[in-house]
């Protein structure tokens, strides 16, 4: 009964911005505020709500009175249940005014500094189809819609291959079409659901950890080269060999076929052997001349056209004129340092993830660049003085950190060592505005330009320029 006395139905509010999550959002009568899936800024709704704070209610839309002129019809069938591509029922050009508005909203509340005007949003030329990389989970007992399971019909088949329904970690919705990745990432998805189903393989059970099929990993490149990736539980090398086999034939075109036997809790592959069972155990990326290996545990920024833009707003805002000494923080693999490199007069790169500075030097031989350098290790404890003194004061810093931001020991060190420019490419504005705040004392953020990586998600990339006060004229 107390749960029945917490959820309330509002009628006719209007929804009238976009918040956190990519949620819409309204005012309830008592001002507080409604945060709601799938609502769209202008929709005018009745919302039942299921969560109620201090300060705020979430809900969920039940029934639309007036559709928002920002509204568009979703192209894909799995809208609604699929927690991937959120904002398809929002026309493009408005994704990409409120994911502008967000960036400048975090800056201006978080960051409280001076800022420049924002560049206009970078948009993605590809709306759809533009990810390179795609994990599709198996599973024994799908997820069943309200209408099947209120159905009378008895469902005898429960295998899926798909994605994980949000908040359920062993529920996956069966996806017929995604429209995220080029084919033939959907005519490899089902045709692997097929023959598997054939020829009676097991769909994972993640309550029993049990099960032949656990995952499947598809990457393709900007030159046509495509990895496959399956991640095998039980180990049945009869039926695993069949199957690849049969891949092998069927899509001449995968350019490298390999698969892991993961019988651990978890399905990250990352401490797991990687077998190449055909072809080559990479496929190659190209970027402007420069050519990247991508192995199946590489990090690639999974929408590589933007990637692209993001880097040339990189490297612009950095205005190397050739003889510059350049920390790249968060290198990753190396990817930024390679395209800055021929600019510079050297680049260093640090990175936490010993596996991904391998592929950093991997990557600058097979592009003959000698002038970086890569590190591999924890960065507040590598950036310290030692490692300054060994390499050399920078000029300008390049950092690209998680979502978290940097750690404050990072930031004093820049603070400390003080180079005439820091570039900051941020996937999370909020945190990224926090350590703009931090380091006011010394800098200037002079231009801020926004790149959209994710179109259809709430999701944005963000570039600042910061320029050391005593030295700007």
């Amino acid at each position: 009964m107390a749960r029945k006395n917490r959820i309330k139905v509002f009628e006719k509010v209007t929804v009238t911005d976009a918040g956190a999550k990519g949620k819409g959002v309204a005012k309830a009568p008592d001002g507080r505020v409604i945060f709601m899936p799938h609502a769209v800024p202008g929709d005018v709704v009745d919302v039942r709500t299921f969560k109620k704070r201090n300060n705020y209610f979430e809900g969920e839309v039940i029934h639309i009175h007036e559709p928002s002129d920002k509204r568009t019809e979703p192209v894909c069938e799995h809208f609604g249940s699929c927690g991937g591509c959120k904002w398809q029922n929002m026309d493009y050009t408005h994704q990409l005014f409120y994911k502008q508005k967000e960036v400048t909203n975090n800056l201006q509340r978080i960051a409280k500094v001076e800022l420049p005007e924002t560049s206009p949003i970078l948009g993605s030329e590809k709306q759809y189809f533009y990810r390179n990389k795609m994990e599709f989970s198996f599973s024994d007992s799908r997820w069943l819609s309200r209408a099947e399971i209120e159905s009378d019909t008895e469902i005898d088949n429960r295998n899926a291959l798909g994605f994980h329904i949000p908040g359920m970690w062993d529920k996956i919705l069966d996806i017929k079409k995604c429209h995220l990745q080029e084919d033939p990432s959907n005519a490899i998805r089902l045709e692997v659901k097929h023959f598997a189903e054939a020829h009676q393989m097991t769909f994972f059970n993640t309550r029993e950890q049990k099960g032949l099929l656990r995952t499947l990993m598809i990457r393709t490149a900007s030159t046509g080269e495509i990895m496959v990736l399956i991640q095998f539980h039980d180990d049945e090398p009869e039926n695993r060999e069949l199957l690849l086999n049969h891949l092998k034939e069927t899509f001449p075109e995968i350019t490298s076929l390999q698969y892991v036997i993961n019988q651990k809790a978890n399905d990250t592959i990352y401490d797991q052997e990687v077998i190449c069972f055909s072809g080559r155990d990479h496929i190659l990326e190209s970027m402007e001349g420069l050519q990247f290996k991508i192995n199946a545990k590489s990090f690639y920024q999974t929408n590589s056209a933007q990637a692209y833009e993001l880097y040339k707003v990189t490297r612009e805002f950095a205005g190397l004129q050739g003889d510059e000494t350049v920390y790249d923080l968060y290198t990753g693999t190396g990817t930024i340092a390679q395209f800055v490199a021929k600019q510079a007069g050297k680049v260093v790169g640090v990175e936490a993830v010993p596996e991904a500075i391998e592929d950093a030097w991997e990557n600058a031989r097979l592009n003959n660049i000698e002038n970086v350098t890569f590190y591999a290790g924890d960065m507040k404890k590598v950036f310290n003085a030692d490692f300054i003194e060994e390499n050399g004061r920078p000029d300008i810093i390049i950092t690209d950190p998680p979502r978290d931001g940097m750690h404050k020991d990072v930031v004093q060190q820049i603070l400390n060592i003080a180079p005439k420019k820091v570039v900051y490419v941020s996937c999370n504005s909020a945190t990224q505005a926090r350590d703009l705040a931090l380091m006011d004392e010394k800098y200037r953020v002079t231009r801020v330009q926004p790149v959209d990586m994710f179109p259809q998600t709430h999701h944005v990339e963000n570039v600042v320029l910061l320029e050391r006060r005593n030295s700007i004229s």
